[in-house]
């Protein structure tokens, strides 16, 4: 997903995003680790987009807290 749609988001759709991608992750993982599926593409995938989702909550808190000073 891109980081600019991601952004267009509130914070609380975005923390909803990156829990439903970390139980996506562990579903992934749990299947490759039973050899049911070759996933490590989606896996990669997804740990890329979740990263960039709990990037944009950060840079969101970091600016809220600059403007509390």
């Amino acid at each position: 997903m891109k980081a600019q749609k991601l952004r267009e988001l509130d914070d609380k759709e975005l923390k909803a995003r990156a829990v439903e991608m970390q139980e996506q992750m562990f579903r992934l993982r749990f299947q490759m680790s039973m050899g049911q599926m070759d996933g490590l593409k989606k896996l990669r995938e997804l740990k890329k987009d979740r990263a960039r989702v709990l990037g944009i909550l950060r840079e969101r808190e970091l600016a809220a807290a600059s403007k509390g000073e």
